[in-house]
């Protein structure tokens, strides 16, 4: 059995992707490791070749945002890119703002190997928590930052990335020009598992994260955002609740680096980006998601058909 793990990524650097981390956590799983390395205005190649592995294969690739400029369709094709260049049984998609906690290895090791054969199975999915503000800050609303998610699929040619690269579908004769297409797709069938990725999009340097924000309105929507303030104001992060777990490894000494506390504020307006939290109406759902249900979501939408689950009673 082989496993490929694959990723996009440019501008790591100016965007403070936490990059390294997130390859590294997830190294000692893969066999091979592929990057599809976008047209960088920073040192972002040299960052990626310093983590010292034989496993990174990196390709060159220009996101054609001329061609793929609506609805984050550069994501996808370039995570099809990398994609198409791994050589797994199975293929471990993670981002560049994702890190693995190492926990979950063992479990993705056994649950790629108890299901190699078993055909009906596309794919597992992945837990999340979603950081905010800081590293000890989280969302705690399911329909804001979605609780699972495919990441680990089958290496078939008729699997491809998904609309904006969150998840990914059967997709027989697929075209690279239409990313937004529903008709001639179906979703894969995939095992729960008791692994968790950390998602540190909305937990980086507010200095860094303007210019981010302004990309992804570009590659969303087409429109140019000038860029005015000096730093992404988070909002009143005690409107949060507090993150008591642990962190993966890798991520000790970024943690420990971090120098943007004095950017952050605990009073004052709510988050702006998490508008829909406060209202009432998901304010009770998410009560009920959390406390009553232990974390499972409701009426929201799944790209995925989960036909089972590994790893949750302790046992492998």
């Amino acid at each position: 059995m082989k496993i490929s793990g694959f990723t996009i990524v440019r501008n790591a650097i100016q965007y403070d992707f936490p990059i390294v981390e997130s390859i590294t956590s997830i190294l000692n799983l893969v066999d091979e490791f592929v990057i599809a390395l976008g047209d960088s205005s920073d040192e972002t190649e040299q960052l990626v070749k310093s983590i010292a592995s034989d496993k990174i294969k990196i390709i060159h690739s220009n996101w054609d945002t001329s061609k793929y400029n609506k609805d984050g369709q550069v994501y996808a094709h370039q995570t099809d890119v990398a994609l198409a260049a791994c050589t797994g049984d199975w293929c471990f998609y993670i981002q560049a703002d994702e890190v693995l906690h190492e926990d979950g290895i063992p479990i993705i090791k056994a649950a790629c190997e108890k299901y190699l054969k078993e055909e009906a199975v596309d794919g597992f999915l992945l837990n999340y928590i979603w950081f905010f503000g800081s590293y000890d800050k989280y969302i705690d609303a399911l329909h804001i930052a979605y609780p699972k998610e495919i990441r680990i699929i089958r290496n078939h040619p008729d699997i491809h990335s998904w609309r904006d690269a969150q998840s990914f579908r059967w997709m027989p004769n697929f075209d690279y020009g239409d990313y937004w297409q529903e008709k001639n797709t179906k979703k894969l069938n995939c095992i729960d598992l008791n692994a968790w990725l950390y998602h540190y999009s909305w937990s980086r340097d507010p200095r860094c994260l303007v210019a981010k924000k302004a990309e992804q309105n570009h590659m969303h929507w087409g429109s140019d955002m000038e860029v005015n303030e000096a730093y992404f104001d988070y909002g009143n992060l005690s409107l949060l609740p507090d993150f008591k777990g642990s962190h993966p490894e890798v991520m000790k000494e970024r943690i420990e680096k971090m120098n943007w506390s004095h950017l952050l504020r605990y009073t004052g307006e709510r988050p702006t980006e998490l508008t829909r939290k406060f209202k009432l109406k998901y304010r009770i759902l998410s009560f009920f998601e959390n406390k009553v249900l232990g974390g499972k979501l409701l009426f929201g939408f799944k790209n995925f058909k989960k036909v089972g689950k590994f790893g949750w009673n302790g046992k492998l």
